[in-house]
Order: structure tokens, then C-alpha cells, then sequence
């Protein structure tokens, strides 16, 4: 988009807003050298934080542009699904079991709530049919040898 389609836009050398994000070449604190940062309007903290080319004078940044504001968006937004797909495997886990009660899929869904974090553990059947679901503290481990106790021992409080 170009300003005049939208008006927040802003396209300068080193400041470059466009489509809900924001890159900003700054100094880098390590070093002589440049960075950018881009943010996702919204968000406090940016997405992405990596080195900047300098330009011919080896001294000032390389002005940002189209092509390179595109390219920084996109792999801002893959590091951002990466931590969602992180946070996605992290709360919740599944495991499939072979136990008395014949072949079990067992889940873990952690709750991160502030006042009261905890977990469903819940148990289906191969049709998928829920045969139990339990909270439990938050910290359960759940592993092929808690989902088979678990369901073993007839699907009661952990």
C-alpha cells in the first residue's frame, strides 16, 4: 500500500509502517552496527530484532524499502507462528495408549489462568467418544506411562 491508500503509512529511510507492522532500523547497542526491529501493531514488544546493512558509506544504515520491509514482515509473522505452534504444543498434548480398557487417546490441556492455572486430562476412546476428563494441577506430566496408569487404574483422580 502507498500513503495515499492509507494514511499510517509511513515510508522513510529508517522508519517503515505498512499492513499492521512497523520496521525500524535502530543503532545496535552491541556494536558499531545497525538493527531493525519490526512490530506487529499492538503488540508491546517486537516480533523481530536482527542485524541492518550498512550502506556505501559504511557508516549510516541502508535506507529500508519495499522489498526488504516484505521480506521482514514475513519473517516476522514466521517467527511469530512459530511461537504460537510452540505455545500450542506446550498447553496442549496427546498420546495414544494400549491398556485394559483397549486402545485410549489420553489429552492434556493446560489452563493458563492467572487465578487458578490447572489442566482437563481427558480420555476417548478409537471412535473418539469421551470415556473420562479430570482437571488436575497444572504441572502434570503426562507421558505414555502416567496415560496408561491413569486409564488402568479406571480413569479416577490422578
Amino acid at each position: 500500500m502507498n500513503d495515499d491508500t492509507n494514511p499510517a503509512s509511513i515510508h522513510e529511510p529508517r522508519l517503515w509502517r505498512d499492513n499492521g507492522w512497523t520496521a525500524r532500523v535502530i543503532k545496535n547497542e552491541d556494536d558499531d552496527g545497525w538493527a531493525v526491529a519490526m512490530l506487529r501493531d499492538g503488540e508491546p514488544e517486537p516480533a523481530l530484532v536482527g542485524p541492518w546493512t550498512m550502506g556505501r558509506d559504511k557508516k549510516n544504515p541502508k535506507p529500508l524499502d519495499g522489498d526488504a520491509f516484505n521480506t521482514l514482515v514475513k519473517t516476522a509473522s514466521e517467527v511469530i507462528r512459530r511461537a504460537e505452534q510452540h505455545l500450542q504444543a506446550t498447553l496442549h498434548k496427546r498420546i495414544t495408549v494400549n491398556c485394559n480398557a483397549g486402545r485410549v487417546t489420553v489429552a492434556l490441556d493446560i489452563v493458563p489462568d492467572d487465578d487458578d492455572p490447572h489442566a482437563l486430562l481427558s480420555a476417548a476412546d478409537e471412535d473418539g467418544s469421551e470415556l473420562a476428563r479430570v482437571k488436575v494441577s497444572a504441572g502434570f506430566k503426562l507421558n505414555r506411562s502416567s496415560a496408561t496408569a491413569w486409564a488402568d487404574g479406571g480413569f479416577g483422580r490422578p
